[in-house]
């Protein structure tokens, strides 16, 4: 007991002298830790019950900025920035395009009012946001480009190749939010991946990880735009990051290159013509003007990211779980088509893929069977083999597919 209690008083005349010259991280973990190893001490600066460093009169809000930002990357984010809550250009701009209806049937965009545009509402007391990015793009033998170049093969959204990011990401984050707390002491936070009214782009925007492109998707110079977003709102009251200036220029290649003209404009996407919310979010029809355009697309569209050219700059996913499941990075359409159901839900265990449901599924590679124009054959024997499936929706489009491949 003595032996802790002089260890204790001795970092404390430390921290008075160092005036923290050095970031206070290094001060608790390296300079303690030499002392603790000379003694051959184990015990972690916490368990014996050492005056928590972060309430030192000194302390300067950068450094607490810069040790939950360090914390962030050694839980094995991207990068991490911290906003503010005020989001008011924001908020007008999310009415105008529910005021026009882009969001299709994604009713839930409009069913919680202004609690998106205002995190104050969601979580009461939040003076601040915590946004951190984590890089998913995966290395794969086969490029997108190439898939879609090639018509018996389906064309998945990189996204979606490997593991669902929701459970991963919240659990990283639940991780990272418990080292946060460690710095600054006692807060109400709550964390969120995909998982409440958030505005995280906005939110991530402000918080200096990116800008957002044209094409909605948020970009950052050094990454491109292959990365997931998730968020901390906590009741700290933390110095934002700077907004990064926007890098699009006149470049409008994402807009261009859309195979279905889902954009309106510059930074307005009307999502009802969009094919990830036609293969992913949209529960019934595909519209029959739009299925000629989506050729071997099944789930989601990368097409805007693929030509941006800030995804020279990507930095690709060093974890195991996005890299491809199911040989979703190359697979032949007629072979997805053939699953039943129980081989759907078996196979897409733990991906995002599985929440669309079989008879989806079927929908959209019905689709792209049927705008096939290489191995006809087989895609047509396959087809009426679907003829009399049980859903009137897979029928509708095997009946639309066997039309356009008998002209």
């Amino acid at each position: 007991m003595q032996l802790i209690l002089a260890i204790r008083d001795l970092n404390q005349q430390l921290i008075r002298r160092i005036k923290l010259t050095i970031p206070t991280y290094a001060i608790r973990n390296s300079y303690a830790h030499i002392y603790f190893r000379k003694l051959d001490f184990k015990h972690d600066l916490h368990s014996v019950n050492m005056p928590h460093i972060m309430n030192h009169p000194d302390t300067d809000k950068l450094n607490t900025k810069e040790l939950i930002r360090q914390a962030g990357i050694s839980c094995g984010f991207s990068a991490v920035g911290f906003s503010s809550i005020q989001l008011p250009d924001d908020e007008k701009l999310l009415q105008q395009w529910l005021d026009n209806s882009y969001h299709g049937d994604m009713s839930y965009m409009e069913r919680h009012g202004t609690k998106r545009s205002r995190p104050d509402l969601l979580l009461p007391g939040t003076l601040s946001v915590i946004s951190i990015a984590l890089n998913y793009f995966p290395e794969t033998p086969h490029s997108y480009e190439s898939i879609l170049q090639d018509d018996q093969y389906a064309a998945v959204s990189r996204y979606a190749l490997g593991r669902d990011y929701h459970k991963l990401m919240r659990k990283m984050l639940v991780q990272f939010a418990e080292k946060v707390s460690d710095i600054i002491g006692t807060h109400s936070h709550r964390v969120f991946v995909d998982s409440a009214p958030v505005l995280e782009k906005a939110l991530a925007r402000n918080a200096g990880l990116g800008w957002i492109g044209k094409h909605t998707n948020l970009i950052n110079r050094d990454r491109g735009s292959w990365f997931f977003l998730g968020e901390i709102y906590t009741s700290a009251a933390l110095e934002p990051d700077q907004e990064p200036e926007n890098h699009c220029g006149r470049c409008t290649k994402c807009l261009d290159i859309c195979p279905t003209n889902a954009f309106v404009g510059p930074y307005k996407l009307d999502a009802r013509k969009c094919i990830s919310y036609l293969t992913i979010e949209n529960h019934g029809p595909i519209p029959v003007e739009l299925r000629p355009l989506m050729g071997n697309r099944i789930y989601g569209c990368d097409d805007c990211q693929i030509i941006c050219p800030w995804n020279r700059f990507i930095q690709k996913t060093e974890l195991p779980d996005f890299l491809p499941r199911n040989n979703l990075d190359h697979p032949q359409l007629i072979h997805l088509f053939e699953w039943t159901e129980t081989e759907f839900m078996s196979r897409f265990e733990g991906s995002p893929i599985r929440r669309i449901g079989h008879e989806r599924w079927l929908r959209n590679i019905a689709v792209a069977l049927g705008n096939g124009t290489s191995n006809t054959s087989n895609a047509l024997a396959a087809l009426n083999k679907q003829k009399e499936h049980p859903s009137a929706l897979v029928r509708e489009h095997v009946v639309w597919a066997i039309e356009q491949l008998s002209k």
